[in-house]
């Protein structure tokens, strides 16, 4: 084995288990919430699909290539190679587009009650359902070509007409499927970049200005910094985060399918960068929201004042 391939199968590893841990916390975080009966915001969907999301990404490409990595050879059948890689961008594009969701919405929410969202701001919960399903049903179709030209490894496969993806094999397409295909992948993503950028530039901008406002507020020789300006800085780390890792996905993954064939470190680094973003979000979605002050303030809200609920 070679020591390349040992140094990739522990990134892998490292970071499908980070990622799963963080991911695996967050949903036992909803599950607490749900069974001691606290009521939660509407966001709190949008996370929860995002966690599942995030989960299907990793595990669906980390542990398969994690296993490749280390030796193994021919363990995946067509289906489960078919199934599997089709989950992982499944997984992926979801992410994407509840990180997008989430972003819109919560701008929607801080916009003052004078703006053009106001009206959006009362709508806005009924669609939170509708929106998660439509991602879901979208990135089900856009993927659904990787069925046809996703095989198992073979040992005895002809380089010139098979691209290796470590775990999997994918047939050659023609250049005309080439640039649809990567069209199709890319376009969702880079709408939903556009639409996060948009979302989270309102949100600074709207805590800027409310900032300034309530300077006479705080105190200019605190040492603790204002809530808009934490707010503000978990936000650009969130979106910041985002875009550089999905930028240089996308990018990696356009490489790999447009390219007749693509060397092993590029098929490699596409896939580590697609897991990065899952790995790295619950962190930081624990940094925005703090599990254990969350928790204690949805148990005391919901039964001192019944009536009291939150809509952020």
């Amino acid at each position: 084995m070679a020591t390349s391939d040992v140094a990739v199968g522990i990134i892998f590893l490292s970071q499908t288990v980070v990622g799963a841990l963080g991911n695996s916390s967050l949903f036992l975080h909803y599950l607490v919430l749900y069974f001691t009966g606290c009521r939660v915001r509407h966001t709190d969907l949008i996370l929860q699909h995002l966690i599942v999301a995030n989960l299907l990404a990793l595990l669906c490409r980390g542990v398969p290539q994690t296993m490749a990595a280390f030796g193994g050879k021919g363990f995946l059948s067509d289906v489960g190679c078919k199934l599997l890689y089709y989950l992982h961008r499944v997984g992926r594009g979801v992410s994407i587009g509840s990180t997008c969701l989430l972003s819109v919405f919560q701008a929607i929410k801080i916009s003052p009650e004078d703006s053009s969202c106001s009206e959006l701001k009362v709508k806005a919960p009924k669609y939170i359902g509708f929106s998660i399903y439509l991602s879901w049903i979208l990135y089900l179709l856009v993927n659904i070509m990787i069925i046809s030209h996703m095989t198992r490894k073979r040992s005895n496969n002809n380089i010139t007409s098979m691209k290796d993806f470590g775990y999997c094999s994918g047939v050659h397409l023609s250049k005309t499927l080439q640039s649809l295909y990567a069209a199709l992948i890319t376009l969702p993503d880079v709408l939903c970049g556009v639409l996060m950028l948009w979302a989270s530039s309102s949100m600074v901008l709207i805590l800027h200005r409310h900032k300034q406002r309530m300077q006479h507020v705080h105190k200019s020789s605190s040492l603790r910094s204002s809530p808009e300006s934490r707010a503000t800085k978990t936000i650009l780390l969130l979106v910041s985060t985002f875009v550089f890792f999905y930028t240089l996905s996308c990018l990696f993954q356009v490489c790999v399918t447009v390219i007749y064939n693509p060397h092993w470190l590029l098929v490699k680094m596409a896939a580590i960068l697609s897991g990065c973003f899952p790995a790295v979000s619950p962190f930081l979605l624990m940094r925005r929201d703090s599990s254990a002050s969350r928790l204690g303030l949805s148990w005391i809200r919901n039964r001192k004042i019944p009536d009291f609920g939150r809509n952020m």
